[in-house]
């Protein structure tokens, strides 16, 4: 009977191990979906992140970049850990999928945080941005990611082309009789700006504050859906890990 008991521990043990090493391969490959949607988030669009309020936005991407790198070297840790069956890494894998699991949290609340209150903050500050930091010295930055936002998106303006009748680049001599910026243009061309007429504009109801608030909107919800998809199968792997670390503990050397 004792004998009978030992097999089927062990024989448990190997299945454990097999199926936290094919966990561990999937967590790999995860990890680098995890670190891929974070670098998505930063390089796509990191033109308008110079727009937006606060750095939640941006913040919420780096956790998410940190969290892949880790999880690919926990991954590979995992691997190892099981294959030698050593507690001690069973231990150190474990604290490193919670710590992961944290991050990830963190980043779906501040992600959650940000979209409560993104709209306020895009009313707020990006009117004022466009019309106090469009071509002006030293806001290079600025001006390229307004003029890929209207382009990209066509619009004009923050709530509408009026806007524009207030920015101090347009009434400046900079401006040259501008009434928008040329990248407000359907087709832009050098001075297009001087016709604010519908046929020559875009004119879009909302203006850019709607469309930069569905595009933010947009990729909160994949940095969400891929940080609760990952936190998940976390936790599949916390479990695989307490029942292999259990059979270690009790089986005979």
């Amino acid at each position: 009977m004792g004998v009978y008991e030992e097999k089927k521990e062990t024989c448990g043990t190997i299945c454990l191990k097999y199926l936290l090493f094919t966990f561990n391969f999937l967590f790999w490959l995860a990890g680098g979906a995890v670190m891929a949607v974070g670098v998505w988030t930063l390089v796509e669009k990191s033109d308008y992140i110079s727009l937006l309020p606060s750095n939640t936005y941006a913040a919420s991407a780096y956790i998410l970049i940190l969290a892949g790198a880790i999880v690919m070297v926990t991954g590979v840790l995992g691997c190892c850990a099981t294959f030698k069956e050593q507690r001690r890494l069973l231990r150190v894998y474990f604290v490193l999928l919670l710590c992961i699991f944290l991050l990830e949290v963190l980043a779906g609340v501040l992600a959650y945080i940000y979209y409560q209150q993104l709209n306020e903050e895009l009313k707020q500050s990006l009117r004022d941005t466009m019309i106090q930091k469009y071509e002006r010295t030293n806001q290079e930055h600025i001006t390229r990611a307004v003029d890929k936002l209207q382009q990209e998106f066509k619009c004009c303006g923050s709530n509408s082309s009026g806007d524009w009748a207030s920015s101090e680049w347009i009434r400046s001599q900079a401006g040259r009789g501008r009434l928008v910026p040329d990248s407000c243009c359907k087709s832009p061309t050098p001075m297009c700006g001087e016709r604010d007429h519908p046929s020559n504009i875009y004119k879009v109801e909302g203006g850019c504050i709607s469309k930069l608030e569905q595009f933010i909107l947009e990729h909160l919800k994949i940095i969400g859906a891929v940080g609760i998809g990952i936190a998940c199968v976390q936790v599949i792997g916390m479990v695989f890990t307490c029942c292999l670390y259990k059979s270690l503990k009790v089986e005979p050397y």
